[in-house]
């Protein structure tokens, strides 16, 4: 922890970065002082040197990857479909056909998938726009295969091109899948990251420091904090980072190795001196980000619109309806109804364990706060004796969470098959009769007893959807969370709805239950 400013501290007002003798950060950097005049670079191939080059390894890992996934794709047509060879029956146009399977479509998938932006590092990691670049990157190369199978006219099989088309884009997004996984391991060993300095006032640099760390998948390191006003106030605080004040700022990144400079809130309102920093970062590799006072708002609800020069910063409301929406209800009845034919076996040896376990009924059902505030009944199974509400009150000073909730690790409560339930969350599964009766969802906020009485502030905006089996809280750490991390990201969830959400839940939510984390 620092304890200190690491320079002299003089108050400065907001938005002033520190000296701006460009020419003089230029000659620091150690390049030649004629490939600088005021900050701008003369040769265009020296703005593609960065102060980090992680990314290009990790660019060339992709690019073998999703070689090896057409190439693969292109094993499969040729060897699982019938006539994968229709159209080209003579010697000349083997030759062709073998050409454009194992050379040219390949070859195609990776200049689509980096015309499309695939390879940009600043999707690596984190979001779901990198697999929806794949995507895109797969409907031109379906639209490019048919362009010039019609242009040729020529005969070729429809299911070889199907099959081969549709394997490359799911190889692919595997192959993504697979290098994601590799990042985030690495990235937590503390490789493949960029150092950051955040630049504003303490406070609200602070904040931007809390909210990338709560993302270490990201990448984001802050290495530093430049306070742009209210240094004296800094002094002898303890600080996660080193916090400096009253020298050029480039100075401060190229001291740090920082790679990127992320300006926090209101010091991004001098537009001029955030203007002159880009240009003091010109030709130095370190990249220059603005992070706004908007917090925990998805990137598909933010568009930038330049009017004039001015990027204003467009903020959409959240949509829930729509096609996406009926998609997730048919999803919900469908899923729960066939799973609870599936696991009819499981509920009956379920009840028979908790029968000859302790007396009372199989299923625990209580009062629950649904969509618009509507109560419910949630069905469980139960897994506490049936005096468990009547010894709350006794046990509430050994509550281990904070809020509306009460949780206990070790809770006497508990049966001894409800822990088994509990750990393995099987005594959640019969909340799917309530997701068939359109009570709850299979994703979304989880509900809230309803004896806890009316929720007040921001947590009511969680009743805006259909309370779920699972969400953003029971996936990110489920009891170990507190309340105000959980009702943080069951808001984000609210605000930022999307299928493609709901599907990576669902998926994360199996890991979840393997490992067995947070679930007492």
């Amino acid at each position: 922890m620092a304890t200190s400013l690491e320079r002299p501290a003089t108050q400065r007002p907001a938005g002033n970065f520190g000296r701006t003798g460009t020419h003089v950060a230029g000659a620091r950097e150690g390049r030649d002082p004629q490939l600088v005049t005021n900050g701008v670079t003369r040769s265009a191939w020296r703005r593609l040197v960065r102060a980090s080059n992680w990314h290009r390894y990790y660019q060339g890992s992709l690019v073998g990857g999703d070689l090896f996934a057409a190439l693969l794709a292109s094993v499969i047509a040729v060897n699982l479909t019938p006539t994968p060879h229709s159209g080209f029956s003579t010697y000349d146009q083997l030759n062709f056909f073998n050409l454009t399977v194992w050379l040219l479509l390949p070859a195609a998938w990776v200049l689509t998938l980096w015309g499309t932006g695939s390879y940009d590092r600043r999707y690596f990691g984190m979001g779901n726009e990198e697999f929806k670049r794949v995507i895109r990157a797969s409907m031109f190369m379906l639209a490019l295969v048919s362009f010039m199978a019609l242009t040729f006219k020529a005969d070729v099989s429809r299911a070889a091109v199907a099959v081969i088309l549709l394997a490359a884009a799911i190889l692919i997004c595997a192959s993504r899948g697979v290098a994601r996984y590799t990042l985030h391991r690495a990235r937590a060993a503390g490789r493949g990251v960029q150092r950051v300095l955040l630049i504003g006032a303490y406070p609200e640099a602070l904040e931007v420091y809390r909210t990338v760390r709560r993302a270490p998948a990201a990448g984001l390191v802050p290495v530093g904090i430049y306070v742009t006003e209210g240094a004296s106030s800094v002094r002898n605080l303890d600080t996660p980072v080193p916090v400096f004040a009253g020298t050029d700022v480039v100075t401060c990144a190229e001291q740090l190795e920082a790679d990127t400079l992320a300006v926090c809130g209101s010091a991004s309102a001098d537009a001029a001196d955030l203007r002159r920093l880009a240009w003091q970062l010109e030709g130095t590799g370190r990249d220059l980000v603005v992070a706004p006072q908007l917090t925990d708002i998805a990137g598909p609800r933010v568009h930038i619109r330049p009017v004039e020069g001015l990027p204003l910063l467009h903020v959409e409301e959240p949509k829930i309806s729509g096609i996406g929406w009926l998609i997730k209800n048919i999803l919900d009845i469908s899923s729960s109804v066939l799973g609870l034919m599936v696991l009819s076996p499981l509920f009956l040896a379920v009840a028979i364990a908790i029968k000859v376990d302790s007396p009372g009924p199989v299923f625990f059902r209580q009062n629950r706060v649904g969509r618009d505030g509507e109560t419910f009944s949630c069905w469980k199974f139960r897994t506490m004796y049936i005096d468990a509400e009547e010894r709350q009150a006794a046990l509430m000073m050994h509550n281990e969470t904070d809020g509306l909730l009460f949780k206990m690790k070790d809770d006497p409560r508990i049966t001894n098959v409800g822990k088994w339930l509990r750990r393995t969350s099987i005594d959640e599964f019969p909340q799917l009769i309530n997701v068939v009766r359109g009570e709850m969802s299979l994703v979304g906020p989880r509900p809230l007893p309803a004896e806890n009485g009316d929720f007040l502030g921001d947590v009511r905006r969680r009743l805006l959807v259909r309370p779920g089996i699972t969400g953003l809280w029971q996936v990110s750490g489920r009891s170990d969370l507190s309340w105000d991390d959980a009702v943080r990201l069951d808001l984000y969830y609210v605000d930022n709805w999307s299928l493609t959400t709901d599907l990576q839940i669902l998926f994360r939510t199996v890991a979840v239950v393997l490992r067995r984390k947070g679930a007492y």
